[in-house]
């Protein structure tokens, strides 16, 4: 009889591992402490709980590095994106989901499968009692009992930084007489539409009053520990972002480009926009505006923005602290930890940023720990391919000297690519050939098998 393999974390990493090794034939235990111990992101205890925004963002192949993982993943047999497109909704480009209907998805799929067991409960050692294999795909919000089980097995400290959460508003309570709907470009997403997002205009005036107020607001203040902990790039605060000059903003979440007010039919200032965030639409996430401002100061604030001055909000913004370990120097390329083979990470703990990126190493460890279980030997996809360069650089692939830092997959990850091909011609190229490429390691591993 072939023994378990367990799985630590009930998140879309450890989903997307636990679903792996059972699709290989090798029965899995999933370890999952919520709801007995909740987490300050987490509302509830269903298993790939989505805490953040509700997007797996761009779902372009051609031109975008997370498409192009979206179709790796998918043709790798992934639950994870098996569920996003069941359930998306329309946001422009993106793959955005109803959140609710996408986590019940999953787990039905996970208790559905006869070779998975589901355990609810904490677990406080790195190998439960009897196990000879696990993956840890725990997130960033890993236990405190567990975070120290790390520690000790690692002799490393562990690393820390607060991701933000988005504001959600209400769609009723948006002033459709100021706003519009409209997507960047009126560029066609997943679901069809060209339309997507709520776009609320500022003018020069209005958007340096906005500044002001988000400087001059009140932000939750740091306990003693966590001072020193540095955000991620990819998800800073709005008024992180603010401080850092008076035009940030308009030249990231707030850029006006590619819209133009149908009554006016002139380009804003600065625009803020809006994406749905559940099935019904009733429900609009406020598109880069994570934060640590105080709720009052959050309400406040927010409702100055043209076309939100009655918003109600169904969530405000907050902070959650996010833990990963020193993968390059902790990880081989199978992500097992040096120091003790029967051990795998996965996830956003492996220094991964977003949903999907979480996922897809979940995918590898799963993928990995079943071949060695059964025998096979374990290849890793190339690292031309969008899988593989996000292993290669959280396993070796970031620049040697400097601090490891949580990274999105990016066209800068890819090995260059032999072309004159410049631009968004050339991102297609490598695409091509990452799919190319992806397709040659999934041939040779079925004749292997």
């Amino acid at each position: 009889m072939i023994r378990a393999i367990h799985v630590i974390g009930g998140g879309l990493a450890g989903c997307e591992a636990a679903w792996q090794i059972a699709r290989a034939g090798i029965p899995v235990v999933l370890h999952e402490m919520r709801p007995g111990r909740g987490t300050p992101a987490h509302t509830g205890g269903t298993l790939a709980e989505l805490v953040c925004s509700n997007s797996f963002r761009s779902d372009d192949a051609e031109y975008n590095a997370v498409g192009l993982l979206h179709e790796e993943m998918r043709r790798c047999g992934s639950l994870i994106l098996a569920a996003a497109d069941r359930h998306k909704l329309p946001a422009g480009g993106a793959l955005a989901v109803d959140r609710a209907g996408f986590a019940d998805a999953v787990e039905a799929a996970i208790t559905g499968e006869k070779l998975i067991e589901t355990r609810r409960g904490e677990v406080a050692d790195l190998l439960p009692e009897d196990c000879d294999s696990a993956i840890v795909a725990t997130g960033p919000l890993t236990s405190p009992a567990l975070a120290d089980a790390i520690q000790a097995r690692t002799g490393a400290r562990a690393l820390a930084f607060f991701d933000a959460i988005a504001p959600i508003v209400h769609r009723e309570s948006i002033d459709l007489d100021v706003a519009w709907f409209q997507s960047r470009y009126d560029k066609e997403g997943p679901g069809g539409g060209i339309a997507d997002y709520i776009n609320c205009p500022l003018d020069r005036p209005g958007y340096g009053a906005f500044i002001e107020a988000l400087l001059a607001g009140e932000t939750t203040p740091f306990k003693d520990w966590e001072k020193d902990t540095p955000y991620f790039e990819g998800c800073l605060p709005i008024e992180v972002m603010a401080a850092r000059g008076p035009d940030t903003l308009r030249w990231g979440p707030m850029k006006p480009v590619g819209l133009r007010d149908p009554r006016t039919a002139s380009r804003s200032f600065a625009v803020v926009q809006l994406r749905q965030d559940n099935a019904l639409g009733s429900l609009f996430n406020m598109v880069g505006f994570q934060t640590k401002l105080k709720h009052a100061e959050q309400v406040r604030i927010f409702r100055t923005i043209p076309g939100l001055g009655r918003a109600e909000f169904a969530r405000l913004g907050g902070i959650h602290r996010n833990t990963f370990i020193d993968s390059p120097r902790l990880l081989d390329g199978g992500l097992r930890l040096k120091l003790d083979p029967r051990l795998r990470f996965a996830g956003q703990i492996t220094g991964v940023e977003g949903y999907v990126e979480s996922a897809a190493i979940g995918l590898l460890a799963g993928q990995f720990a079943a071949a060695e279980r059964l025998g096979r030997s374990v290849k890793s996809p190339p690292a031309t391919c969008a899988l593989g360069a996000l292993l290669a650089h959280i396993t070796g692939g970031h620049v040697p000297g400097v601090a490891f830092q949580p990274m999105n997959v990016n066209f800068g990850l890819f090995p260059a690519i032999a072309t004159e091909l410049r631009g968004r011609e050339r991102k297609r190229a490598v695409a091509q050939r990452a799919l190319a490429d992806l397709e040659a390691w999934l041939g040779g591993r079925k004749a292997a098998e």
